[in-house]
């Protein structure tokens, strides 16, 4: 994606933002009007939200306040940010309010689909995968993301993600586990050699490559095409934000503390980050371990020497957990 491209596209978003801004704005003022109101006060602001509350969700309500604060701000020199009961009642509006998610692909699952799944069909699907899994990208950064941006050095790819959501460029690895790299560079290699552009993501089909770069409605489908391979239920719940739900989630099903997963993915805030994290089976069954047999995850290793003269005829082992045990025979 060229600069010019960049800077006119944000542009377009930016204008698009202003002007749908604008409609929120003039269908406050409008409200006003027909109540015969000049003076904003926070009781009349009051009044238009709780209107507006009756046939709109929490979250549209919030958006709304949003659009109407910039314009006030702008036009009228008011900041409704400043007015405590507004934001109070804006708030009990999303009591009991659950946000609908996209539902996280398990580590099995995962696994499930990048061995048994025909590559000649899947390929384009197992690297975007891979990839968005590995460095919890959004479906935009997986577009975007370029030839340039990913440094094969052997046992593992170097992969940069320059341009994000939060205007902090990451970068993530992926390891030789399985046949991930294997996979990727199988996908690199039938790559035509007269693309142009250096979008790595190309239109596949039958086992071949296009020069067509992938768009972001069949990139953000990936979760839902393996949903669909493995036959797991309510497909469509497996958006484009399945992938990065899915690595915050592994993630923190691992053990990993809050801090880095907020650094992995590029989250600011640590009430979004926990907001990504799907409280997994697995995650459940661990913490019940935990309460109720005591189990710990601390590693242990346990070295014995046993002389070839006193091998014990049998061994048992209870209530062990990651436990590493060297048997060494000295003769």
């Amino acid at each position: 994606m060229t600069f010019r491209f960049r800077f006119l596209f944000h542009t377009f978003l930016f204008d698009l933002s202003y002007r749908i801004g604008l409609i929120a704005y003039n269908r406050f003022k409008k409200w006003c009007a027909e109540k015969n109101v000049q003076v904003y006060s926070e009781n009349v602001l009051l009044a238009y939200f709780s209107e507006n509350a009756k046939n709109c969700k929490s979250s549209t309500l919030w958006a709304q306040y949003s659009m109407v604060k910039s314009c006030l701000i702008i036009y009228d020199n008011i900041d409704i940010g400043k007015f405590p009961k507004l934001i109070a009642f804006l708030k009990r509006t999303g009591d009991g309010y659950q946000a609908k998610k996209s539902k996280i692909l398990t580590k099995g699952e995962i696994d499930r689909f990048l061995s048994s799944a025909d590559d000649k069909a899947f390929l384009m699907i197992k690297v975007g995968l891979i990839l968005g899994i590995a460095g919890a990208c959004r479906t935009d950064e997986l577009v975007n993301l370029t030839v340039d941006d990913i440094e094969d050095v052997g046992s593992s790819l170097i992969v940069k993600i320059p341009n994000t959501k939060t205007k902090i460029p990451r970068i993530f690895v992926v390891t030789d586990v399985g046949n991930m790299l294997e996979l990727f560079r199988k996908y690199l290699s039938l790559r035509p050699p007269q693309v142009k552009h250096k979008r790595l993501f190309l239109y596949y089909k039958a086992g071949k490559c296009s020069s067509q770069p992938v768009g972001k409605n069949t990139m953000g489908k990936i979760p839902s095409v393996v949903a669909s391979y493995l036959k797991l239920p309510d497909v469509a719940c497996y958006t484009g934000h399945c992938l990065r739900r899915s690595s915050a989630t592994l993630l923190a099903d691992a053990g990993v503390d809050i801090t880095t997963i907020k650094r992995h993915a590029g989250w600011k805030s640590t009430t979004v980050a926990e907001g990504y994290i799907e409280n997994s089976i697995e995650n459940k069954t661990k913490i019940a371990n935990k309460v109720l047999v005591g189990t710990t995850t601390s590693a242990i290793t346990k070295t014995v020497n046993v002389s070839e003269s006193n091998i014990p005829s049998n061994i048992n082992f209870e209530n062990c957990t990651n436990v590493t045990f060297n048997l060494n025979v000295n003769k």
